[in-house]
């Protein structure tokens, strides 16, 4: 009843009213955060004023003004793009100009898997501009950028053969289960995709992380042996624990866990030992720790196979849908390769223009396991530490302390510095 109730002009008018909407959104809160920072600039908050100084609250405050004036640009071409590749015609373009150029091909896979990956090579230099501006000019007036435009090259390419001879056998093996596993279909390439996601998780660490950095195990013993102890009284193992070489591209500082099962690694990046002292690390690792024993790891794995589910299960609905295609810009094949690579391409590209409307629940979520993963560090270790750890981590990144709060709702995976403090009951002291 639903499909019968489908047409190519509602298609067409919905998506462009989700697309306008979500714009004008999207402006709204980037003017409300740049107002909100920018009459807060001159001033240190109250609560800060004995620990961060009135240089580094307006370094963070222009900080995140020049990053938010080329997200605005970032906005506008992003939607450009996206009525580019549908509504206007550009997909269907790029499908036709690759379907002749295929013409006579003896599998049906070599076009669609061109198609995919000539839309992954457009869209990818077009956001190659913004990238190299946001490294090699506004990471490098704040003093971030460490990188070399050969590393930034080296990175790139490694990038593009990773995702060459990662995504296209994932991308087949899908695209076959698309047209040979009958109607069923989407629930065998869920069972893919997340058996794909969680071997990346296992073989990350181990294989992925070293193409680009080097990590190198912790040789200072005295904090290995409180890092050691910590981990010990968590009730957590690791299979090792590392120094990473952050420090080659940006000064950036930050500690996270990687790996799945047994394959779990603690990494330290260079930057972070060289700022925080021994005590601030154990309450930075301790809040780590806490994800894990609140099993917030666990819980988004579980969200993300729920929510992949209920996405294959629409796309297989929406794939036997010719409105889907015809309303969002894309004449199907009606003779030459089958249609689920140009399906596949149009989910990705609709899907974020309606689930930006629910991202305040994720964000909601995401910051209550932050405060949880705080509350444990804080049973566990200082929590006079974990709080000076934390200010020396929003200072050094330049975060601002006075963000607008629509903003944190909807954008912020972490809370914000004087929610953090206050949740802890934390007062820190001048060092």
């Amino acid at each position: 009843m639903i499909a019968a109730l489908l047409s190519p002009s509602l298609i067409a008018l919905v998506f462009a009213t989700a697309v306008v909407l979500g714009l004008l959104t999207r402006l709204w809160l980037a003017s409300r955060q740049m107002r909100h920072v920018a009459l807060n600039r001159h001033a240190v908050p109250a609560a800060f004023q004995a620990t961060v100084s009135l240089a580094s609250h307006q370094k963070a405050a222009d900080y995140t003004l020049t990053k938010a004036r080329l997200g605005l640009l970032d906005i506008a071409l992003g939607n450009a793009v996206l009525l580019g590749w549908t509504l206007l015609g550009g997909l269907n373009a790029l499908n036709q100009w690759v379907n002749a150029w295929f013409a006579g091909s003896v599998s049906p896979l070599w076009p669609q898997l061109a198609l995919l990956a000539m839309f992954a090579l457009v869209s990818g230099l077009i956001g190659l501009p913004f990238s190299l501006y946001q490294t090699f000019v506004i990471e490098a007036r704040f003093g971030f950028n460490k990188t070399t435009p050969r590393l930034w090259l080296a990175d790139l390419f490694k990038s593009v053969v990773l995702g060459a001879l990662i995504g296209l056998p994932i991308a087949a093996l899908v695209l076959w289960l698309m047209g040979s596993a009958g109607s069923a279909w989407w629930l065998w390439a869920w069972a893919v995709w997340m058996g794909f996601n969680l071997l990346l998780l296992w073989l990350y660490p181990t294989f992925i992380a070293p193409l680009f950095n080097q990590f190198k195990p912790l040789d200072d013993v005295g904090l290995r042996q409180r890092v050691t102890s910590l981990m010990a009284r968590c009730g957590f193992s690791a299979k090792g624990l590392f120094v990473m070489d952050g420090s080659r591209r940006s000064a950036h500082a930050n500690a996270y866990f990687t790996g799945f099962g047994a394959s779990k690694r603690v990494v330290f990046y260079d930057t972070l030992l060289a700022k925080l002292s021994p005590a601030e690390v154990d309450a930075v690792l301790a809040h780590e720790l806490g994800h894990f024993k609140h099993r917030h790891i666990v819980k988004r794995i579980v969200g993300m196979f729920a929510m992949s589910l209920l996405g294959f299960a629409l796309l297989g609905w929406l794939s036997g849908q010719a409105a889907f295609f015809t309303g969002l810009g894309v004449v199907p094949n009606l003779a030459g390769p089958p249609n689920d690579a140009l399906a596949l391409l149009l989910f990705m590209l609709a899907v974020p223009t309606f689930s930006f409307f629910i991202s305040p629940l994720w964000s909601q979520l995401s910051r209550q396991h932050e405060f949880e993963a705080d509350a444990y560090a804080v049973s566990q270790t200082s929590g006079q530490d974990l709080a000076s750890a934390l200010l020396k981590l929003y200072e050094d990144n330049a975060s601002t302390l006075t963000p607008d709060p629509v903003f944190v709702k909807f954008y912020y995976s972490h809370p914000p510095a004087s929610e953090r403090l206050a949740r802890m009951g934390a007062t820190v002291v001048p060092a």
